[in-house]
């Protein structure tokens, strides 16, 4: 998967930007708050996904001007494709996306045709940060290989909504307890299934990162990776939900009914998913080590581009934020052995970091003030 052309208007300080980029490498240098970073996010907000930065959407548009447009054509194995996204300030339905030139109601439309898979300093928070950092991780790249999973994913959060709507509903003395089994039902159902597609990802995954880490450290330490299911315990979980396991779910969920409802929300089930990483038995977010969470973050996502890869039999496009200038010689040649038929777009405020190696493959742009030079 290649972007072939992207043109940006008026999207953060980006205010009338034309980008032919190199099918291999793509570096964007320039110093600090000059626009590389939104250049990257413009990219992935192609995706369908919401901002790797955490923004509001309507923080894309340029502070004095009414919209942003953004259009990114892009090649895969099969074809080319154009991907328009426009917003506009204002009451009403102002954003549009469209795909080859049909309307979409949604970033589903985008996110199944266009994936990309982003390296951002803030990414040690998979290791460090909350379970919601980790099922958020796995959740987006398992929904990157296969719909079912999305699909699962959105039926799942639409159930546990309507479920802790019910639940204050009761607080409130509008409903009764016995009202929660229509969606404890449901909820089992979509809930078991969740489980088994995110174990099966991260066993997979796991592997890759465990063999990866391994030639990081040269074999002197051991990166272990575990789901942990709110539910069940791992030896419980198939590759496939049953009905046992369904049932299972169910009287775990009528069990914390009332605790359920005096907290006002589900606390029980693959919302409260997570998984953890331990090196040499350690938890890493515990006991790690500054450079070890920076490591076993990196091979996390570098194993994500790797599956995706062996998977679709189809590359990502990757997005490099100004990580490669903080890795060392051994890192940056183990992230370069991985992408390396794949498309990268690269920022730093050191190019010379990058070494020359590198930089001769590509196309080297400058960024100064929002405008893109070569």
């Amino acid at each position: 998967m290649k972007v072939t052309s992207l043109t940006v208007k008026d999207f953060r300080n980006l205010r009338d930007v034309k980008m032919q980029p190199s099918d291999s490498l793509n570096l964007i240098f320039g110093n600090n708050a000059q626009g590389k970073t939104n250049l990257l996010e413009a990219i992935w907000c192609c995706t369908g996904c919401r901002s790797f930065r955490g923004s509001k959407e309507r923080d894309y548009i340029q502070l004095k001007s009414p919209a942003m447009h953004l259009i990114l054509r892009f090649s895969d194995s099969r074809r080319e494709q154009e991907i328009q996204f426009h917003l506009a300030r204002g009451e009403g339905k102002q954003k549009k996306l469209l795909l080859n030139g049909v309307p979409l109601k949604g970033g589903s439309g985008l996110f199944s045709q266009f994936q990309c898979v982003i390296f951002s300093p803030d990414d040690r928070e998979l290791i460090r940060g909350n379970p919601e950092k980790r099922r958020g991780f796995i959740d987006l790249c398992g929904s990157q290989l296969t719909s079912k999973m999305l699909g699962c994913l959105r039926k799942f959060d639409q159930l546990t909504a309507q479920r802790n709507a019910v639940l204050k509903q009761i607080q409130l003395g509008k409903s009764e307890k016995k009202d929660l089994s229509l969606w404890d039902i449901q909820i089992a159902a979509y809930g078991s299934m969740l489980t088994c597609l995110r174990h099966s990802y991260l066993t997979k995954l796991s592997v890759i990162c465990e063999k990866l880490y391994s030639g990081i450290t040269g074999g002197s330490e051991q990166l272990l990776m575990k789901y942990r299911s709110n539910i069940f315990q791992n030896s419980e979980i198939p590759e496939k939900p049953t009905k046992e396991m369904q049932q299972y779910y169910f009287e775990q969920l009528q069990k914390s009914a009332e605790d359920d409802i005096r907290l006002g929300f589900t606390a029980k089930g693959a919302g409260r998913d997570d998984f953890s990483c331990k090196i040499n038995g350690m938890s890493v977010k515990e006991y790690g080590s500054q450079g070890q969470q920076k490591s076993s973050a990196l091979v996390l996502k570098l194993a994500q581009a790797s599956l995706f890869y062996e998977t679709k039999e189809e590359t990502p496009v990757i997005l490099l934020d100004d990580v490669m200038g903080e890795l060392d010689e051994k890192r940056q040649k183990l992230v370069y052995e991985i992408i390396q038929n794949m498309q990268i777009f690269l920022t730093s405020c050191q190019p010379e970091s990058i070494g020359q190696e590198q930089t001769g493959k590509g196309t080297v742009f400058y960024m100064e003030n929002g405008e893109l030079k070569y």
